[in-house]
């Protein structure tokens, strides 16, 4: 994989997870599994103080009812800064991308700065359409930023521009969660804040787009979730084997085709409820449209 073709694609891939949305924008790869306590950043990071304590029926009844309403909870709280980790495998090798900055919990908006590859680079999500201001190399037509539609994106390649494990997306997923798939697994400090951890298992079927959806990621949706004493996402995981798109170009050729199948795990934690959360799309004679390149790229 040619060096600016990866770095370009890890930024764009990277950045669509940091947006939470389940979209490829990009040739990059990159992952294998992020550590339970490998905070975001850098950070503090979880301090693991319990076991699996799964308990009987009653037990999880308890513990899918705080998952499922875990969503609304932190939606609720309506902005926070967020941090995300990316870790991105495919053809033998790993990247990291990290993300900090901030987000509007119901509206799913965001902006961030996101480092990979030892490049920085802004992004934005404005009402699912993907901004990133790349390396001043990578920019085209001498405009500083691209955009991918996400949504446009994703119905091109036959799947769903509708967010994995954004809370905004709350009714999704809380109908996607039964009591057979939720398991407490212990308790931790998260960023100084005390919560209860989650093993969850999600059925992709009953997400938006759910057909589609499996036939890339499978039946199940693998996450762990931590909640802290108002029942608030504090952090978030999700690990996930990628398979390429049918409409995807098979193989790979010299920075073009994607990998026909790609690890990824996202880690996402939230903090300091209520910030003041200012995200605009730029102006629209500084961007370039990627998204038929994105959609091609799978």
């Amino acid at each position: 994989m040619r060096s600016g073709s990866r770095k370009a694609g890890v930024l764009a891939s990277a950045g669509a997870l940091a947006g939470l949305v389940l979209t490829g924008c990009g040739d990059g790869g990159g992952t294998g599994r992020a550590a339970d306590d490998a905070s975001p950043g850098g950070g503090v990071g979880a301090r693991e103080e319990g076991t699996r304590t799964g308990g009987g029926a009653g037990a999880r009844e308890e513990g899918t009812r705080k998952v499922r309403s875990a969503y609304d909870r932190t939606a609720e709280a309506e902005t926070a800064r967020m941090a995300v980790r990316v870790r991105m495998s495919a053809e033998g090798e790993t990247v990291t991308a990290d993300g900090r900055g901030v987000i509007d919990l119901t509206e799913g908006d965001s902006v961030l700065t996101v480092t990979a590859g030892g490049e920085r680079m802004e992004q934005r999500v404005v009402d699912q359409v993907l901004y990133q201001k790349l390396p001043d190399q990578q920019a085209g037509q001498g405009k500083p930023w691209m955009k991918v539609d996400l949504r446009k994106a994703a119905g091109q390649q036959g799947t769903t521009g509708q967010p994995i494990g954004d809370p905004a997306q709350s009714a999704a997923f809380a109908k996607a969660i039964t009591d057979q798939d939720v398991t407490r697994t212990g308790t931790a400090t998260v960023d100084g804040v005390d919560t209860t951890r989650y093993r969850v298992t999600v059925d992709v079927a009953e997400l938006p787009g759910g057909a589609a959806l499996r036939r890339q990621v499978g039946d199940t949706l693998p996450m762990q979730i931590w909640l802290d004493e108002q029942g608030r996402i504090r952090r978030q995981q999700i690990d996930l084997t990628i398979k390429a798109p049918a409409s995807a170009p098979a193989g790979r050729s010299e920075g073009s085709a994607s990998p026909r199948q790609m690890k990824m795990s996202t880690l996402m934690e939230f903090s300091d409820f209520g910030t003041e959360v200012d995200v605009e799309a730029p102006p629209a004679g500084q961007v370039t449209d990627a998204t038929g390149r994105a959609a091609q790229s799978g």
